[in-house]
C-alpha cells in the first residue's frame, strides 16, 4: 500500500494530469505496443517461425484417438502437444459441442492447472486453474446441443454432420489438430489451418546457468519452445510498473481462416474502419493487431487498431449471400492480426477469378482457449445466434432513446433548473439532463455538494413536471477519506479489489486516493444495491438514473492507466484473467441496484450509461464512445464505430455529439446534431473546459436548424422504439450497414457512412465533410428511394449519386416497400408525446405494395412482459392498407389483466394521418377511403392526391381517418364514382 508520504510526492503530479489533461492528445507511450507486451511478441513471434519453415513445420498438437468420445452432441478428448524427444507432452482436455442452431463451440483446457499441480510464484493467493468463468458473465442463452449429430470417426479424423437436415459439417484433423467447418458442403471456417495453435503451458522457473558457446543444454533441462521469449515469462515492466505473473506464461493462440471471403467485421472498439484492415502486409494495412485490452485512452486518434474502452471479441466474414462468424470467449488481455491473402486461380480457368482468404490470428494472455463459429449463412442469421448465446440488447425506457443533454457539469441545481427553462423557451425538446461528479460533495459518490446542489429533490421535481429525468455519475474508485460511510463499509466488509499482496488496493482517480468496489464479489453486489436506495441516496427520485464511467477500470498512476494484472479479485482470479469483463460487472451491479430500489410490483426498466462493456453488456444499459474531439474526423469516424456496435451486438450505441474536448465550429455542432439525430443513444456532451454549447447558444440559424434535427428524433421516435424491440427479441441490429441490408451487393460491402434505421428502409448519409453542400450516397442498383422532405425519386443504379445538401439538409431517403410509424406533434420531451395520434408513412414499391411494423408498450414498466404491448404489421398492396395482429398467440387468446387496461388505455390513441408516397396517377381523382375496423361500422374518410413535380413522386393523404392503433382494420382506396 502506498504511504502518505509516496501521496504526497504523487499530488503535484496528479494535479497536472487532471488540469490539463484536455491540452494533449494520446500518449501512445502511456499503452503497449505489441512489441512491448510479451504474450503478444511471442505469438507474432511463434507465427513468424512457423512461415519461416514452411511446409516443413507441423504443428505439435495431436488428438489422442483413443480418449475421444461421442455423446448426444459433444465430442471430447485430450490433445497432446509435443515437448521434443525425451519430454512429456503436455496434456490438453478438449471439447467440442455442437448447436442446434449450426454454431460449434470449441474449449480447450490444460490438465495441469486444471487440477491445480502447478506451483504458484511469489506466495502468490491467485487461482492455479485458468480462468473459466468468462460464460458465467457472457454467457446467458441456453447452449442446446444437436443429440441427433452424428459423427464417424477414425484413426486419422472424425466428421460430424449437425443443424436442420444435417446442412453442417465438421471435419476435425486428429493429427495435427483442425477442425475445418462446412455448410452446405463448402468450406467456410477453419481452424489451426495453419498451424499457430499455442497453448503455453505451466513450467516451472529454472535458474539455469549461461551456457558457454558451441555448448548445448544438459537432457532434462527446461526447454525454450521455437518462436517464444523466455525474457517476459517470469515478469514484465512497463510504465514503472512490474507485473509479478506468479503463473508465468499461460497464452493462448489459434488462426483462424475464412477462405474464400474479403471482409470481416467486428471486434469494436476501436477508432477504424467497418470493415476491418490488415495488420500485416498491404497497402493499407495496419503496423500493428488489433487489440482488446479496455483501457482509459483519452483524445483518441483516427483509424488505428490502439484499444479503446470496451471490448467485443466477436467477428464475421461475409462475402457475396454468405456470413459466417466467430466468437472469442476470453477477458483477458487480447490481440487479432487478420491477413487477407489471394488465392491463384488457375489461368487456364476462364472467368474464375482469383480468390481471397482472409487469416486471423487471436492471442490472448490467460485463460482457456474458448472459440464460438457460427455458420450463418445471412449476416442477421450470425448476430442472431450470437445475440442468442449473449442475450440481447435491453429494452429502454422510451426517454432512453430520446435525446440527452450532458456536460461536465452543470455547476448548480439553479445552473440545471436554468438550462431546463431555456430549453422549453427555445422550442428545443430534450429529456434527459446529466451530472458529472462536480454535483459530489469532494468526489465522494452517493453524495450532494450542500453548496452547489442544496435541493436535489426540488431540482428533480422541476424536471418531471415536464416527465424528464435526470443521470448522475456513479465511478468504481470510491474516495479513501475518514468519516465516508461508502469507504468504510467497503473496507470493514473486504469487498475492495486486492493488490498482489492479498491486502486492499489503493490507487490513484479522480478523488486521489481510492479503493475499487470488486463486483465479481456477490456480496459486494448486494452492498452495492443498497447504496442507491432512496433512504441511502438522499435527493435521488425515481428520474434518477446513471452514469458508470471509468470502470475500464481507469487508475491515473496505474500501468497502462488501469489497474495492475497481478492484483486478485473475488474467487483469486487474478485481474489479468477478467480484465475485459470488469467494466461489465460494475453496470451489472449498478443496473440490479436500480432494479431493486423499487418495489417489485412497480418496477421500471433501469437505465444504466456505460464506458467500459464486454459481450453481455448490452443486456445492460447504452455505451458511448468514450472521449472524442470537435473534429470533423471524430464526426466522421463515430459512424463506422457505432456501425461496428451494433452488427457485433450492442446497438444501444452512441458518439458525444459536438465532440468531447475541445470547441467545435458552429457548422460542425450542427452537421454532428444531425448525424446524431440517428445514433441509437444520443447525447451532447463536452469537456469542463469547453465554452457552453447548449443548442439554444449556437445562434441563427444554426438553433434553428439543430431544433429541425431534435424534432425528427422525436418525430421518429414510434420507429426507433420499434427497432429497439426488434433488437430486444432478436438482436437484428437498429442501424444496419449495407452488407447487411444487401448481403448480394458487392460493392456496398466496405460503404461506413451510410445506413438503414432498422426495417424501416430509412436511409441516412450524415454530412461529415466541413463546408459540404453536396454528398455522394450510393443506392443499390434497381431500388428506388424517395427524399423523405420532398419526396424526390432516385432509382439506384449500384453506383454513387450526389445529392444536394445544404446545411438545413440532412440526406434522408425512404426505400420503396416500407411503411414506418411516427408523430407528427412537436412536444417538449418523449413522455408527453404518449397520448398522440400516429402517421404511418408509405413508401410503395414499383409494384404497389408495401409494409412495415410497429410496437408501443408503455414506455417505462415491465408490464409488457405480462402482455401489456400494441404490436402490429401494416401491409399495402392492391390499394388497401391492412393492420395485422403480431402479439403472441397467448397474449391474444388469454389477455391478462395488464394487457386489458393496457389495450383500455391506448383505445383513444388513433391514426391521425396517412401518407401513401408514390401513389400511382390512377388514384388522380379519387377522394375516399373506405375504412373497415373491429367492432365498428364500415365508413369512409377523405383521401386527396397530390401530383409530384421536379422528379418528385405523387403522394396522397388520408386524414384523420379515426382508425385506432391497436386494432385490425382495412383502409381501401376506392375508385372514383
Amino acid at each position: 500500500m502506498f504511504s502518505t508520504q509516496k501521496w504526497g510526492q504523487l499530488l503535484p503530479l496528479l494535479i497536472v494530469f487532471c488540469l490539463f489533461r484536455s491540452a494533449f492528445t494520446v500518449k501512445h507511450e502511456g499503452f503497449k505496443t505489441c512489441e512491448q507486451s510479451g504474450f503478444c511478441k511471442r505469438n507474432r513471434a511463434y507465427a513468424d517461425n512457423v512461415a519461416t519453415l514452411g511446409n516443413s513445420y507441423t504443428s505439435p498438437y495431436t488428438l489422442f484417438s483413443k480418449s475421444l468420445k461421442i455423446d448426444n452432441g459433444h465430442i471430447t478428448a485430450t490433445l497432446l502437444k509435443y515437448m521434443g524427444e525425451g519430454f512429456q507432452s503436455v496434456e490438453l482436455p478438449v471439447k467440442v459441442t455442437f448447436l442446434q442452431s449450426g454454431a460449434a463451440r470449441i474449449t480447450v483446457d490444460e490438465k495441469k492447472r486444471q487440477q491445480g499441480e502447478i506451483e504458484l510464484r511469489h506466495g502468490s493467493q491467485a487461482r492455479k486453474e485458468r480462468y473459466n468463468e468468462a460464460s458465467k458473465w457472457a454467457i446467458v442463452g441456453e447452449e442446446k446441443p444437436d443429440r441427433s449429430a452424428k459423427a464417424d470417426t477414425s484413426l486419422t479424423e472424425t466428421v460430424v454432420n449437425y443443424g436442420l437436415d444435417s446442412r453442417y459439417k465438421a471435419v476435425i484433423s486428429h493429427s495435427p489438430f483442425s477442425i475445418d467447418f462446412f455448410r452446405d458442403d463448402q468450406l467456410h471456417v477453419k481452424l489451426n489451418g495453419k498451424g499457430l495453435m499455442n497453448m503455453e503451458q505451466w513450467r516451472s522457473k529454472v535458474e539455469k546457468p549461461e551456457l558457454q558457446e558451441g555448448e548445448e543444454p544438459k537432457e532434462g533441462e527446461q526447454q525454450v519452445e521455437q518462436g517464444e521469449d523466455e525474457s517476459t515469462w517470469w515478469e514484465e515492466t512497463f510504465g514503472g510498473n512490474t507485473d509479478s505473473k506468479p503463473k508465468g506464461p499461460e497464452s493462448v493462440g489459434l488462426d483462424i481462416t475464412f477462405p474464400g471471403y474479403e471482409h470481416v467485421y467486428g471486434i469494436p472498439g476501436h477508432a477504424s474502419s467497418l470493415s476491418l484492415k490488415q495488420t500485416r502486409g498491404g497497402s493499407d494495412a495496419y503496423e500493428q493487431p488489433y487489440r482488446l485490452y479496455n483501457s482509459d485512452v483519452f483524445e483518441y486518434e483516427m483509424d488505428s487498431p490502439m484499444t479503446l474502452y470496451g471490448a467485443i471479441p466477436f467477428m464475421q466474414a461475409h462475402r457475396k449471400d454468405s456470413t459466417v462468424g466467430v466468437f472469442w470467449l476470453n477477458a483477458a488481455e487480447t490481440w487479432v492480426d487478420i491477413v487477407k491473402r489471394k488465392v491463384s486461380s488457375n489461368p487456364l480457368s476462364l472467368g474464375i477469378r482469383a480468390k481471397t482468404d482472409i487469416e486471423t490470428h487471436w492471442f490472448s494472455e490467460s485463460g482457456l482457449l474458448d472459440v464460438f463459429v457460427f455458420l450463418g449463412p445471412t449476416p442477421k442469421d450470425v448476430i442472431s445466434q450470437y445475440s442468442e448465446l449473449t442475450g440481447y440488447t435491453q429494452l429502454p425506457q422510451q426517454f432512453a432513446i430520446a435525446y440527452h443533454q450532458c456536460r461536465w457539469n452543470y455547476v448548480t441545481d439553479e445552473d440545471v433548473m436554468d438550462v431546463d427553462k431555456k430549453m422549453d423557451r427555445a422550442g428545443i425538446p430534450y429529456d434527459v439532463i446529466w451530472l458529472d461528479i462536480e454535483y459530489t460533495d469532494g468526489k465522494k459518490y452517493f453524495t450532494w455538494d450542500a453548496h452547489t446542489f442544496s435541493d436535489p429533490l426540488g431540482m428533480e421535481r422541476q424536471l418531471d413536471s415536464h416527465d424528464r429525468k435526470l443521470v448522475v455519475i456513479i465511478d468504481p474508485h470510491i474516495k479513501n477519506e475518514g468519516n465516508y460511510p461508502v469507504v468504510e463499509e467497503l473496507k470493514s466488509r473486504s469487498l475492495g479489489v486486492k493488490n498482489k499482496d492479498n491486502n486492499l488496493y489503493e490507487g490513484w482517480c479522480w478523488p486521489g486516493s481510492s479503493h475499487w468496489v470488486d463486483c465479481f464479489n456477490p456480496a459486494a453486489l448486494e452492498w452495492w444495491k443498497s447504496l442507491f436506495t432512496y433512504s441511502s441516496f438522499k435527493g435521488t427520485a425515481a428520474n434518477t438514473f446513471v452514469w458508470n464511467d471509468m470502470n475500464e477500470p481507469s487508475v491515473f498512476n496505474g500501468p497502462e492507466t488501469t489497474m495492475p494484472k497481478d492484483n486478485i479479485h473475488h474467487g483469486n482470479w487474478e485481474h489479468r484473467d477478467v480484465h475485459n469483463i470488469n467494466g461489465m460487472t460494475f453496470v451489472n451491479a449498478t443496473y440490479h441496484a436500480l432494479l431493486a430500489r423499487e418495489p417489485l410490483a412497480s418496477r421500471r426498466r433501469p437505465f444504466v450509461l456505460t464506458r467500459s462493456y464486454y459481450s453481455g453488456s448490452q443486456r445492460l444499459g447504452a455505451m458511448w464512445t468514450g472521449d472524442n474531439q470537435a473534429k470533423w474526423s471524430h464526426l466522421a469516424a463515430s459512424i463506422p464505430m457505432i456501425l461496428t456496435q451494433n452488427i457485433a451486438g450492442f446497438p444501444f450505441a452512441g458518439a458525444d455529439v459536438g465532440g468531447f474536448f475541445g470547441n467545435p465550429s458552429r457548422e460542425l455542432l450542427t452537421r454532428w446534431y444531425q448525424a446524431g439525430a440517428f445514433y441509437p443513444f444520443f447525447r451532447g456532451h463536452a469537456h469542463i473546459d469547453t465554452r457552453r454549447r447548449e443548442p439554444y447558444l449556437a445562434g441563427e440559424p444554426y438553433t434553428s436548424i439543430v431544433t429541425q434535427a431534435l424534432r425528427l428524433r422525436y418525430q421518429l421516435l414510434p420507429a426507433w422504439y420499434t427497432a429497439f424491440h426488434a433488437a430486444s427479441v432478436s438482436g437484428v441490429p437498429i442501424l444496419q450497414p449495407h452488407y447487411y441490408a444487401h448481403p448480394s451487393d458487392e460493392a456496398a460491402f466496405a460503404i461506413e457512412d451510410q445506413f438503414y434505421l432498422g426495417s424501416t428502409g430509412l436511409l441516412v448519409k450524415p454530412v461529415v465533410t466541413e463546408g459540404a453542400e453536396t454528398v455522394s450516397i450510393y443506392l443499390p442498383p434497381g431500388e428506388t428511394y424517395y427524399d423523405y422532405f420532398t419526396y424526390t425519386t432516385h432509382v439506384g443504379s449500384g453506383s454513387n449519386i450526389a445529392i444536394p445538401a445544404p446545411l438545413d439538409k440532412i440526406p434522408l431517403f425512404m426505400k420503396a416497400g416500407h411503411i414506418f410509424p411516427r408523430k407528427d406533434r412537436p412536444r417538449r420531451s418523449s413522455g408527453l408525446m404518449r397520448w398522440d395520434p400516429y402517421t404511418l408513412v408509405i413508401a410503395l414499391g414499383s409494384n404497389g405494395e408495401a409494409e412495415g411494423d410497429l410496437y408501443v408498450d408503455d414506455g417505462e414498466s415491465y408490464d409488457y412482459e405480462g402482455g401489456a404491448y400494441i404490436h402490429r404489421h401494416f401491409s399495402f398492396s392492391s390499394g388497401t392498407l391492412k393492420s395485422s395482429d403480431l402479439s403472441a398467440e397467448s397474449d391474444i387468446s388469454k389477455p391478462s389483466k395488464k394487457r386489458k387496461a393496457f389495450l383500455t388505455a391506448m383505445a383513444a390513441v388513433r391514426v391521425e394521418k396517412i401518407v401513401i408516397v408514390g401513389a400511382p396517377m390512377d388514384w388522380n381523382g379519387r377522394s375516399e377511403v373506405k375504412i373497415e375496423e373491429e367492432a365498428k361500422l364500415t365508413r369512409t374518410a377523405q383521401m386527396k392526391w397530390f401530383k409530384g413535380d421536379g422528379g418528385a413522386a405523387n403522394w396522397a393523404v388520408v386524414r384523420d381517418p379515426k382508425i385506432d392503433i391497436g386494432k385490425g382494420w382495412t383502409v381501401e382506396v376506392q375508385d372514383d364514382v
